[in-house]
Order: C-alpha cells, then sequence, then structure tokens
C-alpha cells in the first residue's frame, strides 16, 4: 500500500503533551476568570491573615554546665556494666538536660506559676481578639487545681464600665450539658461560685483606666492541657555539637509572655537541677542532725554523772601513779575512742539501712565514716537512685531501662547491707585486740583507789561521747558549705527576647500562594473541562487520539445562507468557507495518484455533517474544472437528496444495483445546475436488503464503467461505525475521507478510525474536523481563524436514524 503523502502539523503537540502556546492563548482566552479568581482568593486572604492572631517568637540561649568529674566517675562505674551487658544506652549528660528542658512536668511548673492557665482577650468586632497580658482592667483568678476539674475549660465574657461595675456571663460543658450563669457587680474584689472551684475577680496591681465599656473574654483550662500546646511551641535544640549552649525558642501571641515563659523555665530548671544535687547532703544533715541530738543527750547524762561521782566521792585530782599509767596508755585509749566512733557511726548506718522504707532512697555517706570500700559502695548506691529519678522525669517505670536500673539499685542494697555488716564486723575485732593490748596497763590502774577507778571508767565514757559529738559537729558544718555551695546548672548567656515583626501568619507568604493559587485555580479548571470534555473539540483533540492525517478544519456555517440545499461553496468566491474546501481539495488532490479516481467520505455516526462535506468538496472539484460524480452511497438514509435540494424518493444508484440488466445508469445520473461539471447520483429508493445489494459485483462493474467517463467519483455512505454497508463499498474505494464534527463527536466514537488504519481498510485514509466555530474559539482561546472573516454555515440536520432534518440559515457575509 501507498503511504500517504500528506502529513501532521510539525508544530501540533505530540500525543500526551502540553501544547504550550495553545494553552497561553486558552488562559488568555479567559482572562476575566484570572481576574475574579485573583481578587477572590487575594480577599479570603486578607480576611484569613486579618483573623489570625500573631504570634511572636521569643528565643534565649542557655550554657548547660557539665556534672563534676568525682559523680561522673560514680555514675560510669555504677552504670558501666549494665552498659556492657546491653541493658541500655547511656546518651550524654547534654542531651537528657535538653530532654529535660522540654519536659512536659517543668513545662506544666511553669504553666502553674506564671498562671497561664487563664487568659484574657479583647474582644474585637472585626478581626482577632486581642491577648492581654499584665494589663487586663479585672484580674481573674482560680487555683490550677480548681482549674484542672473543668474537663473541657471555663469562658467568662465580662462587660467592665468605666464606673467599676461590671457584668460577667460564666459558661462551661460538663458532658453533653452546656451551663452558663450572669452575675453583677457592683465593685471589686468579687467572688463567682462554680461547681468545680471559687473564681475570684480582684482589681490588677496596676490598674488599667478604661474610658467605654470594655468587653473582655477570658478562658480557663486545665494547666495540664494548657502546658501540652506550650510543650507543641516550645523548641529546645542544641546550637551546635562542640557546645553545651541550648538554644530557648517559644511562638507566642504577646512577645512579654513568651520572654517571661522562657526565664521562668530556666528558673525551674535551676532549682530541680539544684534540689536534685542537693537530695545527698540534704539527706546527709538529717541524719546528722538526729545522731547529734541523741549523742548530745548521751554526753548530758555523762557529764551529769561525772559531777555527781566527784561531788559525791570528794575526788579533785587523779592520783599520779594512775595518770602515769593513763598517759601510758593514751596512745591505745586514743585508737579505742576511734574504734569506738566509728562502731556507732557504722551501727547507726545499720539501722538506718535495715528499714525497708529507705530501699530505693538516698543513703547518707558525707558522716566520717574511714572505711574506703563501704563509702564507694555507698556513692555508687547513691548514684543509681539518683539517675532512676532523673529517667523518670522524662519516662515511666515501665520503661526497660528504668526496670533495669531498679533492679540494680535493689542488688546495690544488698551489697550496702553486707558491706556494712562486714565493716562493723572488722571494727568489733579491732576493738577486741586495742582492749588486749591495753590489759597490761590494767594492773597500774587497779592499785589506784576503787573511787578513782570508777571515776576514770565514767570519764572515759565522756570522753568517747564529747569525741563523737564533735565529730558530727564538724561534719554537720562541711554538709552546710557543700548545700551552700551549689553552683546553677544552666546559666543564661543571651536573655530572652521576642522579635519585633511575628512569625504567624506570614502575610507576604500567604499573599503569594493566594496570588499563586488565584492563578492556578483557572488553569486546572480549564485542565480539568478539557479533561473530562468527551467530545472532540478541534485539531489537537484529533491528534491525541490518531495519527491519522488531518486534511482540514471546515469552519461554521450556522449563520450562511446556503446557495441550494446544504452547499455554501460558491464560485469566485474568497470567503472563509470557499477558501476553506480549496484548501480541503488540494489535499485531497495531494493525496490522490494520476490513477486514484474515488473517494469515500464516512463518519461515526449520524449528524457529523459527511453529505455535507461530499457536497461542497464535489462542488469545489466542480468549479476547479474536473468532471466531477457524486454517488449518494448511503441507501439506507440518503441525505445527499436534500444535501442537492432533490426529491427524497428520487431515483438513483439502490434502483441501479438492483436490476443492473433491466435499465440503464445513464438515466439515473443528474446535472447540477451549480456546474455543468458537477454529475449527481442519488441513493435512490431505500431496498429491503442495502447490504445484501452494495456487496454484488454489480457495485465494481459500475464503478469501472464511471471511471471512464469522470475524473473524480465521490461516495457518500452511511456511518462506518454503525452499519456494514460502508465497509463493503470501500472495497472501490481509493481513498476514505474520515469526518468529525466540532463539539459533537463523542472522542470514544472517534477512536474507530484507529481500528480501519490499523486493519488497513482503505489504501489511504484521513480525517476532516467540520463545524469549527472560530468566533467561539477565539473567546475561547484568544485567537481564530487567519482570514478575519466572521463565516459559518449551519445544518441542523441529523443523519436519518431517529434524527429529524430541520435548516435555519441567515445571512451574515462580509466582504474581504
Amino acid at each position: 500500500m501507498e503511504e500517504n503523502k500528506v502529513y501532521n502539523n510539525p508544530d501540533a503537540q505530540e500525543e500526551g503533551g502540553i501544547n504550550l502556546v495553545e494553552w497561553f492563548f486558552k488562559c488568555l482566552g479567559h482572562w476575566y476568570w484570572f481576574v475574579i479568581s485573583v481578587v477572590l482568593c487575594v480577599s479570603a486572604a486578607y480576611v484569613y491573615t486579618r483573623f489570625q492572631t500573631p504570634q511572636y517568637n521569643a528565643s534565649a540561649s542557655v550554657l548547660i554546665t557539665e556534672k563534676d568529674g568525682r559523680r561522673s566517675a560514680q555514675m560510669s562505674d555504677a552504670m558501666m556494666a549494665l552498659q556492657n551487658m546491653g541493658s541500655f544506652s547511656m546518651t550524654s549528660s547534654f542531651e537528657n538536660e535538653l530532654e529535660i528542658l522540654k519536659s512536659r512536668t517543668l513545662v506544666k511548673n511553669v504553666v502553674t506559676d506564671l498562671k497561664l492557665y487563664i487568659n484574657s482577650y479583647k474582644k474585637s468586632s472585626f478581626g482577632y481578639d486581642i491577648p492581654l497580658y499584665q494589663n487586663e482592667p479585672v484580674n481573674v483568678f482560680i487555683t490550677p487545681e480548681d482549674a484542672a476539674h473543668f474537663p473541657k475549660g471555663a469562658r467568662l465574657e465580662s462587660l467592665i464600665r468605666p464606673n467599676g461595675t461590671l457584668d460577667v456571663l460564666l459558661s462551661y460543658e460538663i458532658g453533653e450539658q452546656e451551663f452558663e450563669f450572669s452575675y453583677a457587680f457592683d465593685s471589686l474584689p468579687a467572688v463567682i461560685p462554680s461547681e468545680y472551684g471559687v473564681i475570684t475577680l480582684t482589681k490588677p496591681q496596676q490598674e488599667v483606666a478604661i474610658s467605654e465599656n470594655f468587653k473582655m473574654i477570658t478562658n480557663i483550662a486545665s494547666p495540664i492541657a494548657v502546658a501540652r500546646g506550650y510543650s507543641r511551641n516550645l523548641s529546645v535544640s542544641a546550637t551546635s555539637k562542640l557546645t553545651t549552649i541550648a538554644n530557648i525558642s517559644i511562638k507566642n501571641s504577646v512577645k512579654k509572655r513568651g520572654v517571661d515563659f522562657i526565664n521562668k523555665l530556666v528558673e525551674l530548671y535551676n532549682k530541680e537541677a539544684n534540689d536534685e544535687k542537693n537530695i545527698v547532703a540534704q539527706k546527709t544533715a538529717d541524719f546528722i542532725d538526729e545522731r547529734i541530738l541523741v549523742i548530745g543527750e548521751e554526753l548530758e547524762s555523762t557529764d551529769r554523772e561525772v559531777a555527781s561521782f566527784k561531788q559525791r566521792s570528794g575526788l579533785t585530782d587523779i592520783e599520779s601513779e594512775a595518770q602515769l599509767a593513763l598517759q601510758e596508755n593514751s596512745i591505745y585509749q586514743q585508737q579505742f575512742t576511734e574504734v569506738n566512733t566509728q562502731i556507732s557511726l557504722v551501727e547507726f548506718l545499720r539501722d538506718y539501712v535495715a528499714k525497708a522504707e529507705h530501699i530505693g532512697e538516698i543513703i547518707p555517706s558525707n558522716v566520717g565514716l574511714k572505711d574506703v570500700d563501704l563509702s564507694t559502695v555507698i556513692d555508687q548506691y547513691n548514684a543509681l537512685v539518683i539517675e532512676r529519678k532523673r529517667l523518670l522525669l522524662t519516662s515511666t517505670e515501665s520503661n526497660p531501662v528504668v526496670v533495669s536500673v531498679t533492679s540494680s539499685i535493689q542488688t546495690m542494697y544488698n551489697t550496702v547491707e553486707a558491706t556494712v555488716a562486714s565493716v562493723l564486723n572488722g571494727l568489733q575485732i579491732r576493738k577486741q585486740a586495742i582492749e588486749k593490748e591495753s590489759g597490761s596497763f590494767q594492773s597500774r590502774i587497779s592499785k589506784a583507789p576503787e573511787k578513782e577507778k570508777e571515776y576514770l571508767s565514767i570519764a572515759r565514757q565522756q570522753e568517747i561521747k564529747a569525741a563523737l559529738y564533735i565529730t558530727l559537729l564538724q561534719k554537720r558544718e562541711e554538709n552546710a558549705i557543700t548545700l551552700s555551695a551549689t553552683a546553677n546548672n544552666g546559666r543564661i548567656i543571651a536573655e530572652a527576647m521576642a522579635d519585633n515583626a511575628p512569625v504567624e501568619p506570614n502575610s507576604m507568604m500567604i499573599m503569594l500562594v493566594a496570588l499563586m493559587l488565584g492563578l492556578c485555580a483557572p488553569i486546572a479548571i480549564l485542565y480539568l473541562r478539557d479533561l473530562l470534555k468527551f467530545k472532540i473539540d478541534d485539531r489537537a483533540d484529533v491528534e491525541r487520539i490518531t495519527s491519522v492525517p488531518v486534511l482540514s478544519e471546515l469552519p461554521s456555517g450556522r449563520k450562511q445562507t446556503p446557495v441550494i440545499g446544504s452547499v455554501l461553496v460558491r464560485e469566485n468566491k474568497n470567503d472563509m468557507m470557499e477558501e476553506s474546501f480549496r484548501a480541503l481539495r488540494t489535499q485531497v488532490l495531494f493525496m490522490l495518484d494520476k490513477t486514484q479516481q474515488v473517494i469515500l467520505v464516512t463518519s461515526s455516526q449520524p449528524g457529523e455533517g459527511k453529505s455535507f462535506v461530499t457536497a461542497n468538496l464535489a462542488v469545489s472539484l466542480a468549479y476547479l474544472g474536473k468532471k466531477t460524480l457524486v454517488i449518494g452511497a448511503d441507501i439506507r438514509k440518503p441525505g445527499l437528496n436534500k444535501a442537492f435540494g432533490f426529491n427524497k424518493k428520487q431515483y438513483g444508484v439502490s434502483n441501479y444495483l438492483n436490476d443492473p440488466e433491466g435499465t440503464r445508469l445513464e438515466d439515473f445520473i443528474f446535472t447540477s445546475e451549480l456546474s455543468e461539471n458537477l454529475h449527481i447520483l442519488p441513493g435512490g429508493t431505500v431496498p429491503p436488503n442495502p447490504t445484501e445489494l452494495v456487496a454484488r459485483n454489480a457495485l465494481e462493474v459500475m464503478m469501472e464503467k464511471l471511471k471512464t467517463q469522470y475524473d473524480y467519483i465521490l461516495l457518500d455512505t452511511a456511518p462506518i461505525g454503525m452499519v456494514a454497508d460502508t465497509a463493503i463499498i470501500g472495497r472501490v474505494a481509493d481513498m476514505c475521507i474520515y469526518v468529525c464534527r466540532s463539539e459533537y463527536t463523542p472522542k470514544a466514537a472517534f477512536a474507530y478510525i484507529n481500528v480501519l488504519q490499523n486493519q488497513k481498510k482503505f489504501n489511504k485514509l484521513a480525517t476532516v474536523i467540520n463545524d469549527v466555530d472560530y468566533a467561539k474559539r477565539k473567546s475561547r482561546y484568544g485567537y481564530g481563524y487567519g482570514y478575519g472573516y466572521g463565516y459559518g454555515y449551519g445544518y441542523g440536520y441529523g443523519y436519518g436514524y431517529g434524527y429529524g432534518y430541520g435548516y435555519g440559515y441567515e445571512s451574515k457575509n462580509k466582504k474581504k
């Protein structure tokens, strides 16, 4: 089969692509859509920003100090074994501090201290309500415990008058019920009772003068719920990986409130950190104070006993011999005193550890113990307890890490008990050894009078108690120094400050987005309209469906008066219609070889204008001087008769094919009054068997005969997508023109042309787009037909398969 000589427009878009030039003119044709869309979007954006409360960013930089080396060493000794066993992974101390800074517990404490669960606003008639912070004309207060009882919060609407009177409307919800209570007060302070607590209204410390009625709205919420909101807006991050400086920032509707929040957050963080650091020292202080009271009472009792003994015995001094013996035994007495002191301290610890309620609590360590092993074990135990308390700030007791540390605390507590028992046993043994060594001096002392011996025994007990009392006093002073010397864990190096410009809403960005949305919305609508459009509109739609060449786009002629029937082409005229069919004629002749004469015209369905195209193309060929024959090959519903103004019952090709031997073909051919070169062979009488009729060999014989008499033969056939007649007639055609109608032919129906192309039903196949409204296209796309004429034609007739005929032509031509 010979290839087509007509190709697609090289400027046309490829299938699936986007023709930017076409879209530019399409958008230009709908410029008013863009104006309306931009105005609406920008207006909506303005209203949105007007009702959005501005949010300001407040920030500060805090230097987090590392923990001291001794404590880190204690922690590593206690935790290294667990880490090596894979129980958990230890993060850096700085990362833990960052988590503590943004913990819900700490944020809740800030909310409670600053009373941020109570928020007041000035009612605005248009726009957002103006937030009030520390400048309210009336101070509203409720305890955080009572505020937490309101399940969905409470709302107070206050009308404050310049004379000091005010009306208050309290509303809150319980379950599905809403409660409202109205109050009127002549002066302040005032009290509003509620089911969950008492709300007090007082004058602020710095009174705010008002010159007119002031509408104030106060929202009361649960501190926990408010803390969640502040936690979402709070950001705590490291400034870099090489420093321990934390950057704290928060977004808030009031600049001063944001600054106060950060300052209070750092203050409470330091307080809790200091409390944590001093917990061991505080426990030690409590333990020392308790023992000082006990030893003080015992020492006082011993002093009274010595005084009573001397008074009773009349002793003034010790004998020289006994004094000499005591001097020689002084070394052993000092050792004995020291051992007894240590035994007492260890026994105090043993009694403290033996109490079950102290498991998991801090054990006093800095009480004067000289046993290094016992002090080390206690320090390791305390380090585990402190780590567990720190982990519980950001997790629960069911956390695997907390469970692991709790198990280690129990194990270490048992170790402390065993070590205390072992140390106590060692001190007892050492005491016995000292007593044995000092036995040699007892004989010398025994020579002294019995009363003096009794006195020495009492004095020894006095000396032991006094030494222990002095030791405890010394340790209490050392512990007090430790408590007072605790440094803050966080130091502000860049004070909290709020930005001058709000970070939300970003008016410029919102307006830009609104502008872009206003420009994109019409494009999206146009795209969706084209995407959902199921009928062919223009050449681009055809080229997206098929690769069959488009010969021409014929303009609409709804307002043009026909020459005859539906013929609009006039001789020696250069209007749009005539030029369009001349262009179509040129394309057709270009596709046909010199030996090819037969042109078949068909379509997908009735009403697409195939008879119109056939008639006007035939007239144009006749005006060119070509002897042309038009055959009404649609013998089911002849439309050619109407196109040329013939009687519907005119005899024609069906009569000849039904009886080729008994009739003469020339009897059915008429010469058109439009041109002597144009001849017409009507469809004739509708036969009962049209398919069988066109399938006979008589059709081929007839066509061979006619080829010798005419330059070109045009076949006006039935819609090929509906009946089989056209496909059968196609065996005698050299070329097929497949007609589609703009804004009429369904894309799905037109796709049948691809079947014809793939199955090679015709030697040459091309398509024509009919009834293109260039005036409408110009208004839609911004461009029209290149000739600049406003012509068109209209033919309201259908094909005949249930369609009616009708014409309504009106002349409205413009001369060139």
